[in-house]
């Protein structure tokens, strides 16, 4: 685990709010935060402006509309989010090996001719609302839930991708299996003090960042805090006692 940066930076925090002006005002808010997620509510809602405003304040920026579909529509996809100069984006696994594969050359080409660095792109192994249960019932799948998150990443893996976004309870198994140079992005994350939400399967940020995540996903015990400076600073202070 590389400790070249304050563990602080490894908090993606997500700007999960309906409009730019509640995105703006929330920036704003928490000037300390360096890297921000926009989700397909926010990004629907503004489109690329709000891309715009992060890079004019120099944040880092994780694009997190999962895409899912032929391999043609996902290169087409990553093109244009490679313009736009983000740092990571996400797209299913379950797209399959040849969409992968064509993601990670449009986004490279794309971003070469734009001069801009290529995206790191982060395959989504399982979302983490899913549980054991609905995995077998809901979507047939007759693995068991850490043995399909691990597939599923090691196709990302072969297929060229940077990394895979999983739940903090796979995260350990991934890091093992897949190295030390696959980026492990570990949304739900929930502090003590925090509601858990509609995540199932949950860790705090030092546990997650213990077991090997690279990167956290924090949204609503920071957003939805009723004072999310002081949610911050409490992260950030639990995160300075992983040695």
């Amino acid at each position: 685990m590389g400790n070249g940066e304050q563990l602080e930076q490894r908090v993606i925090v997500a700007l999960d709010v309906p409009d730019v002006e509640s995105a703006i005002a929330l920036i704003d808010q928490l000037p300390q935060v360096g890297f921000w997620k926009v989700g397909l509510e926010l990004f629907t809602s503004t489109g690329p402006k709000i891309l715009e405003v992060l890079k004019s304040r120099q944040k880092r920026i994780f694009l997190d509309l999962k895409f899912d579909d032929i391999p043609n529509t996902v290169a087409g996809a990553c093109r244009s989010a490679a313009r736009y100069g983000v740092d990571l984006l996400t797209i299913h696994a379950t797209a399959g090996r040849d969409a992968l594969k064509a993601a990670t050359e449009a986004a490279q080409e794309e971003a070469a001719k734009a001069g801009v660095q290529p995206p790191k792109l982060i395959a989504v192994t399982l979302l983490t609302s899913i549980s054991a249960r609905q995995l077998a019932f809901d979507l047939k799948i007759p693995l068991e839930l850490p043995e399909y998150a691990l597939e599923m990443a090691l196709l990302a893996q072969e297929a060229g991708l940077d990394g895979a976004v999983c739940s903090p309870q796979e995260v350990a198994q991934l890091r093992q299996t897949c190295g030390d140079d696959f980026l492990l992005v570990c949304p739900g994350v929930r502090p003590t003090w925090a509601d858990q939400g509609d995540q199932k399967r949950s860790l705090t940020p030092s546990q997650a960042i213990i077991a090997g995540a690279d990167y956290l996903v924090i949204g609503r015990p920071i957003t939805a805090a009723s004072e999310p400076k002081l949610a911050w600073k409490r992260i950030s202070e639990e995160l300075t006692t992983v040695a």
